[in-house]
Protein backbone atom coordinates (compact mmCIF):
# COMPACT_ATOMS: atom_id res chain seq x y z
CA UNK A 1 0.00 0.00 0.00
CA UNK A 2 0.97 3.30 -0.98
CA UNK A 3 1.41 5.86 1.92
CA UNK A 4 -1.08 8.70 1.27
CA UNK A 5 0.47 12.39 1.71
CA UNK A 6 -0.56 15.80 0.89
CA UNK A 7 2.28 18.61 -0.04
CA UNK A 8 2.06 21.89 1.32
CA UNK A 9 4.32 24.54 -1.08
CA UNK A 10 5.07 23.53 -4.50
CA UNK A 11 7.88 26.08 -4.98
CA UNK A 12 11.23 24.75 -6.29
CA UNK A 13 11.62 22.49 -3.29
CA UNK A 14 8.05 21.18 -3.05
CA UNK A 15 8.58 20.24 -6.97
CA UNK A 16 11.78 18.00 -6.26
CA UNK A 17 9.92 16.31 -3.38
CA UNK A 18 7.31 15.64 -5.54
CA UNK A 19 9.70 14.21 -8.08
CA UNK A 20 11.39 11.85 -5.83
CA UNK A 21 7.92 10.94 -4.31
CA UNK A 22 6.67 9.59 -7.85
CA UNK A 23 9.87 7.98 -8.79
CA UNK A 24 10.11 5.52 -5.58
CA UNK A 25 6.10 4.37 -6.21
CA UNK A 26 5.93 4.71 -2.56
CA UNK A 27 3.88 7.83 -2.17
CA UNK A 28 0.22 8.24 -3.27
CA UNK A 29 0.71 12.26 -3.33
CA UNK A 30 -3.02 12.80 -2.64
CA UNK A 31 -3.14 16.71 -2.39
CA UNK A 32 -0.59 19.73 -3.49
CA UNK A 33 -1.55 22.82 -1.68
CA UNK A 34 -0.19 26.12 -2.80
CA UNK A 35 -1.25 29.44 -1.94
CA UNK A 36 0.13 30.74 -5.89
CA UNK A 37 -2.35 30.26 -8.82
CA UNK A 38 0.46 29.99 -10.87
CA UNK A 39 2.56 27.28 -8.50
CA UNK A 40 -1.18 25.36 -8.52
CA UNK A 41 -1.31 25.62 -12.33
CA UNK A 42 2.08 23.97 -12.54
CA UNK A 43 0.50 21.53 -10.33
CA UNK A 44 -2.31 20.30 -12.07
CA UNK A 45 -0.30 19.71 -14.87
CA UNK A 46 2.59 17.85 -13.52
CA UNK A 47 -0.04 15.49 -11.29
CA UNK A 48 -3.40 15.54 -12.35
CA UNK A 49 -4.23 12.50 -10.03
CA UNK A 50 -3.46 14.80 -7.13
CA UNK A 51 -6.29 17.14 -5.82
CA UNK A 52 -4.43 20.92 -5.96
CA UNK A 53 -6.03 22.82 -3.31
CA UNK A 54 -5.15 26.60 -2.00
CA UNK A 55 -6.82 25.66 1.44
CA UNK A 56 -4.21 23.64 3.69
CA UNK A 57 -7.48 22.89 6.28
CA UNK A 58 -8.35 20.45 4.11
CA UNK A 59 -5.66 18.13 3.59
CA UNK A 60 -5.35 18.17 7.71
CA UNK A 61 -9.30 17.57 8.23
CA UNK A 62 -8.94 14.65 5.76
CA UNK A 63 -8.66 11.45 7.93
CA UNK A 64 -7.47 9.43 5.45
CA UNK A 65 -3.87 11.21 5.09
CA UNK A 66 -1.32 9.77 7.07
CA UNK A 67 2.01 11.99 6.41
CA UNK A 68 2.26 15.91 5.42
CA UNK A 69 5.42 17.52 3.69
CA UNK A 70 5.62 21.01 4.69
CA UNK A 71 7.68 22.96 1.83
CA UNK A 72 6.28 26.35 1.94
CA UNK A 73 8.52 29.44 3.70
CA UNK A 74 9.19 28.92 7.33
CA UNK A 75 6.89 31.32 8.74
CA UNK A 76 3.78 29.33 8.34
CA UNK A 77 5.86 26.01 9.55
CA UNK A 78 4.77 26.03 13.22
CA UNK A 79 1.16 26.53 12.67
CA UNK A 80 1.34 23.88 10.16
CA UNK A 81 3.46 21.31 12.49
CA UNK A 82 0.96 22.24 15.51
CA UNK A 83 -2.06 21.16 12.84
CA UNK A 84 -0.28 18.33 11.88
CA UNK A 85 -0.21 16.84 15.51
CA UNK A 86 -3.23 17.71 16.19
CA UNK A 87 -4.81 15.66 13.39
CA UNK A 88 -2.09 12.83 13.91
CA UNK A 89 -0.15 12.54 10.96
CA UNK A 90 3.53 11.16 10.05
CA UNK A 91 5.69 14.82 9.43
CA UNK A 92 8.33 15.53 6.98
CA UNK A 93 9.64 19.40 6.62
CA UNK A 94 12.52 21.46 5.41
CA UNK A 95 14.80 22.96 7.96
CA UNK A 96 14.16 25.25 9.34
CA UNK A 97 11.22 24.31 11.33
CA UNK A 98 10.06 27.95 12.57
CA UNK A 99 10.70 31.54 11.39
CA UNK A 100 12.41 32.11 15.28
CA UNK A 101 14.27 30.46 17.25
CA UNK A 102 11.89 30.16 20.49
CA UNK A 103 8.92 28.93 18.42
CA UNK A 104 11.76 26.42 16.76
CA UNK A 105 12.06 24.88 20.41
CA UNK A 106 8.27 25.22 21.37
CA UNK A 107 8.26 22.75 18.02
CA UNK A 108 10.96 20.25 19.70
CA UNK A 109 8.90 20.21 22.79
CA UNK A 110 5.84 19.76 21.24
CA UNK A 111 7.28 17.02 18.65
CA UNK A 112 9.53 15.44 21.52
CA UNK A 113 6.05 14.20 23.17
CA UNK A 114 4.85 13.12 19.72
CA UNK A 115 4.18 9.55 18.86
CA UNK A 116 4.03 10.10 15.04
CA UNK A 117 7.20 9.75 12.70
CA UNK A 118 8.70 13.50 12.22
CA UNK A 119 12.31 14.40 10.04
CA UNK A 120 13.65 17.34 9.20
CA UNK A 121 15.64 17.80 5.67
CA UNK A 122 19.25 18.26 6.81
CA UNK A 123 20.87 16.52 3.59
CA UNK A 124 24.11 16.49 4.25
CA UNK A 125 23.54 13.62 6.67
CA UNK A 126 22.33 11.73 3.65
CA UNK A 127 25.18 12.21 1.11
CA UNK A 128 26.92 9.50 0.04
CA UNK A 129 30.44 11.17 1.12
CA UNK A 130 30.06 12.60 4.45
CA UNK A 131 28.85 8.54 5.19
CA UNK A 132 31.59 7.21 3.83
CA UNK A 133 33.51 9.88 5.47
CA UNK A 134 32.56 9.20 9.04
CA UNK A 135 32.63 5.66 8.45
CA UNK A 136 36.41 5.73 7.33
CA UNK A 137 36.96 8.15 10.55
CA UNK A 138 34.85 5.91 12.88
CA UNK A 139 37.09 3.15 12.00
CA UNK A 140 40.23 4.84 13.94
CA UNK A 141 42.01 5.52 10.45
CA UNK A 142 42.85 8.91 11.45
CA UNK A 143 43.23 8.66 14.52
CA UNK A 144 41.34 11.08 16.97
CA UNK A 145 39.27 13.48 15.06
CA UNK A 146 40.53 16.61 16.12
CA UNK A 147 40.03 19.72 13.74
CA UNK A 148 36.58 20.43 11.32
CA UNK A 149 37.25 22.26 8.03
CA UNK A 150 33.87 23.40 6.07
CA UNK A 151 33.65 25.40 3.39
CA UNK A 152 30.93 26.40 1.03
CA UNK A 153 30.91 29.59 -1.19
CA UNK A 154 28.96 30.18 -4.63
CA UNK A 155 27.68 32.68 -6.13
CA UNK A 156 24.25 31.90 -4.79
CA UNK A 157 21.22 33.62 -3.49
CA UNK A 158 22.10 37.42 -3.44
CA UNK A 159 20.39 39.53 -1.13
CA UNK A 160 16.86 40.56 -1.09
CA UNK A 161 15.62 37.80 -3.27
CA UNK A 162 13.72 36.36 -1.17
CA UNK A 163 13.53 33.43 2.08
CA UNK A 164 13.94 36.64 4.29
CA UNK A 165 11.92 34.05 6.79
CA UNK A 166 15.10 31.80 6.98
CA UNK A 167 17.29 34.75 6.95
CA UNK A 168 20.66 35.86 6.08
CA UNK A 169 22.82 32.98 4.32
CA UNK A 170 25.11 31.66 6.66
CA UNK A 171 21.70 30.47 8.93
CA UNK A 172 19.79 29.95 5.40
CA UNK A 173 22.05 27.36 3.53
CA UNK A 174 24.84 28.01 7.13
CA UNK A 175 22.96 25.92 9.51
CA UNK A 176 23.24 22.53 6.73
CA UNK A 177 27.39 23.04 7.53
CA UNK A 178 27.14 23.69 11.47
CA UNK A 179 24.79 20.76 11.34
CA UNK A 180 27.12 18.55 9.71
CA UNK A 181 29.99 19.97 12.02
CA UNK A 182 28.26 19.27 15.28
CA UNK A 183 27.18 15.58 13.51
CA UNK A 184 30.48 14.75 13.01
CA UNK A 185 32.01 15.84 16.12
CA UNK A 186 29.98 14.25 18.18
CA UNK A 187 29.48 17.02 20.80
CA UNK A 188 27.75 20.08 21.19
CA UNK A 189 29.42 24.37 20.59
CA UNK A 190 31.53 25.28 23.44
CA UNK A 191 33.01 28.21 22.12
CA UNK A 192 33.21 30.24 18.90
CA UNK A 193 34.26 33.64 17.05
CA UNK A 194 32.93 34.98 13.92
CA UNK A 195 33.80 37.28 11.46
CA UNK A 196 31.26 39.07 9.07
CA UNK A 197 31.39 40.94 5.57
CA UNK A 198 28.39 43.38 4.36
CA UNK A 199 29.06 42.52 0.88
CA UNK A 200 28.04 45.57 -1.46
CA UNK A 201 27.50 47.84 1.55
CA UNK A 202 23.87 45.34 2.16
CA UNK A 203 22.21 45.53 5.76
CA UNK A 204 23.53 41.63 6.74
CA UNK A 205 26.42 39.69 6.46
CA UNK A 206 26.18 37.72 3.14
CA UNK A 207 29.90 35.88 4.26
CA UNK A 208 30.87 35.06 7.53
CA UNK A 209 32.99 32.46 8.93
CA UNK A 210 33.07 31.01 12.53
CA UNK A 211 35.58 29.35 14.37
CA UNK A 212 35.37 27.51 17.83
CA UNK A 213 35.59 24.62 20.01
CA UNK A 214 32.70 21.38 20.58
CA UNK A 215 32.92 20.49 24.47
CA UNK A 216 34.76 17.46 23.18
CA UNK A 217 37.89 19.59 22.46
CA UNK A 218 37.75 19.31 18.91
CA UNK A 219 38.05 22.73 16.57
CA UNK A 220 35.92 23.95 13.89
CA UNK A 221 35.61 26.52 11.69
CA UNK A 222 32.36 26.98 8.93
CA UNK A 223 33.16 29.47 6.47
CA UNK A 224 29.34 29.93 3.76
CA UNK A 225 28.79 33.16 1.83
CA UNK A 226 27.25 33.65 -1.17
CA UNK A 227 29.08 35.90 -2.65
CA UNK A 228 31.46 34.17 -5.11
CA UNK A 229 32.02 35.69 -7.97
CA UNK A 230 28.32 37.06 -8.78
CA UNK A 231 29.15 39.12 -11.55
CA UNK A 232 32.12 36.95 -12.92
CA UNK A 233 31.79 36.06 -16.87
CA UNK A 234 31.68 32.01 -15.75
CA UNK A 235 30.65 31.21 -12.62
CA UNK A 236 32.31 28.73 -10.04
CA UNK A 237 32.31 28.23 -6.47
CA UNK A 238 34.62 26.53 -3.47
CA UNK A 239 32.80 23.82 -1.79
CA UNK A 240 34.95 21.53 0.75
CA UNK A 241 35.05 19.13 4.18
CA UNK A 242 38.68 18.67 5.50
CA UNK A 243 38.87 17.02 8.22
CA UNK A 244 42.28 16.64 10.23
CA UNK A 245 42.76 13.47 12.48
CA UNK A 246 45.76 13.00 14.83
CA UNK A 247 47.16 10.38 12.69
CA UNK A 248 45.10 10.92 8.84
CA UNK A 249 42.86 13.37 6.99
CA UNK A 250 39.87 12.47 4.78
CA UNK A 251 38.58 15.61 2.87
CA UNK A 252 36.19 15.93 -0.14
CA UNK A 253 35.51 18.75 -2.45
CA UNK A 254 32.50 18.75 -4.92
CA UNK A 255 31.29 20.88 -8.60
CA UNK A 256 27.82 19.82 -7.92
CA UNK A 257 27.90 17.28 -10.01
CA UNK A 258 30.51 15.25 -9.10
CA UNK A 259 31.76 14.57 -5.31
CA UNK A 260 35.40 13.46 -4.93
CA UNK A 261 36.56 12.21 -1.79
CA UNK A 262 40.22 11.38 -0.42
CA UNK A 263 40.75 9.03 2.68
CA UNK A 264 44.50 9.01 3.65
CA UNK A 265 44.53 6.58 7.02
CA UNK A 266 47.20 4.88 8.65
CA UNK A 267 46.34 1.63 6.68
CA UNK A 268 44.14 2.37 3.77
CA UNK A 269 44.86 5.17 1.08
CA UNK A 270 41.25 5.62 -1.07
CA UNK A 271 40.06 8.24 -3.87
CA UNK A 272 36.28 7.75 -4.01
CA UNK A 273 34.64 9.41 -7.16
CA UNK A 274 30.89 9.38 -7.76
CA UNK A 275 27.74 11.42 -8.18
CA UNK A 276 27.73 14.48 -6.45
CA UNK A 277 23.53 13.14 -5.50
CA UNK A 278 22.10 16.74 -4.80
CA UNK A 279 19.76 17.32 -2.01
CA UNK A 280 19.49 13.27 -1.30
CA UNK A 281 16.40 13.90 -1.16
CA UNK A 282 15.28 10.08 -2.53
CA UNK A 283 17.12 8.98 0.10
CA UNK A 284 15.16 11.01 2.92
CA UNK A 285 11.85 9.97 1.20
CA UNK A 286 12.79 6.50 1.24
CA UNK A 287 14.01 6.75 5.10
CA UNK A 288 10.65 8.20 6.05
CA UNK A 289 8.62 5.92 3.77
CA UNK A 290 10.35 2.92 6.05
CA UNK A 291 9.65 4.40 9.50
CA UNK A 292 6.52 4.82 8.36
CA UNK A 293 5.78 1.54 7.17
CA UNK A 294 7.32 -0.39 10.34
CA UNK A 295 6.70 1.73 12.59
CA UNK A 296 9.90 2.47 14.13
CA UNK A 297 11.85 5.26 13.08
CA UNK A 298 15.21 4.91 11.19
CA UNK A 299 18.05 6.88 13.13
CA UNK A 300 19.00 7.99 9.69
CA UNK A 301 16.16 10.37 9.89
CA UNK A 302 17.21 14.05 11.62
CA UNK A 303 15.34 14.97 14.35
CA UNK A 304 13.36 18.29 14.83
CA UNK A 305 16.04 18.93 17.46
CA UNK A 306 18.78 18.29 14.81
CA UNK A 307 17.34 21.50 13.03
CA UNK A 308 16.84 23.29 15.84
CA UNK A 309 20.33 23.35 17.15
CA UNK A 310 21.40 24.28 14.10
CA UNK A 311 19.04 27.13 13.59
CA UNK A 312 19.92 28.25 16.76
CA UNK A 313 23.85 28.37 16.47
CA UNK A 314 23.43 29.57 12.86
CA UNK A 315 21.43 32.65 14.58
CA UNK A 316 24.41 32.83 17.39
CA UNK A 317 27.64 32.98 15.28
CA UNK A 318 25.54 35.87 12.80
CA UNK A 319 25.06 37.97 15.87
CA UNK A 320 28.41 37.23 17.32
CA UNK A 321 29.81 38.59 13.38
CA UNK A 322 27.59 41.48 14.15
CA UNK A 323 29.37 42.24 17.47
CA UNK A 324 32.64 42.76 16.03
CA UNK A 325 34.22 44.84 13.21
CA UNK A 326 31.57 44.43 10.58
CA UNK A 327 32.82 46.10 7.38
CA UNK A 328 30.81 46.75 4.26
CA UNK A 329 32.38 46.48 1.14
CA UNK A 330 31.33 47.50 -2.53
CA UNK A 331 28.26 49.24 -2.73
CA UNK A 332 24.35 48.98 -3.60
CA UNK A 333 24.37 49.38 -7.63
CA UNK A 334 26.57 46.72 -7.88
CA UNK A 335 24.11 45.16 -5.85
CA UNK A 336 21.18 45.53 -8.18
CA UNK A 337 23.49 44.62 -11.35
CA UNK A 338 23.67 41.73 -9.57
CA UNK A 339 19.85 40.59 -8.77
CA UNK A 340 19.53 41.81 -12.64
CA UNK A 341 21.98 39.15 -13.96
CA UNK A 342 20.20 36.74 -12.12
CA UNK A 343 16.96 37.76 -13.11
CA UNK A 344 17.87 37.07 -16.61
CA UNK A 345 20.24 34.00 -15.92
CA UNK A 346 18.79 30.33 -16.93
CA UNK A 347 21.38 28.17 -15.69
CA UNK A 348 22.98 29.50 -12.25
CA UNK A 349 23.30 28.81 -8.43
CA UNK A 350 20.43 29.35 -6.40
CA UNK A 351 18.11 30.89 -8.70
CA UNK A 352 14.33 30.66 -7.26
CA UNK A 353 12.45 30.64 -10.46
CA UNK A 354 10.17 27.62 -10.91
CA UNK A 355 10.97 24.58 -13.03
CA UNK A 356 8.60 24.65 -15.96
CA UNK A 357 8.80 20.96 -16.15
CA UNK A 358 9.37 18.03 -14.48
CA UNK A 359 11.47 15.43 -16.02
Amino acid sequence: MKIKVGLIGFGRMGQMYWEEMQKSGRWDIAYICDIDPASRELARNLSPSSRIISDEQEIFDDQSVEAVGLFALANSRKEQIEKAVHSGKHILTEKPIADTIDKEWEIVDLIEKYDKIAAVNLYLRNSWYHQAMKQFIAEGEIGELAILRICHMTPGLAPGEGHEYEGPAYHDCGMHYIDIARWYAGSEYKSWHAQGMRMWDYKDPWWVQCHGTFENGIVFDVTQGFVYGQLSQNQTHNAYTDIIGTKGIVRMTHDFRTAIVELHGVSRTLRLEKPFGGKNLDKLCNLMADSIESGKRDPGLPLMRDSAVASQYGWTFLDDARCHDLPGIGNLQTLEEIRERRRHMKDGYGLLRPKKTIV
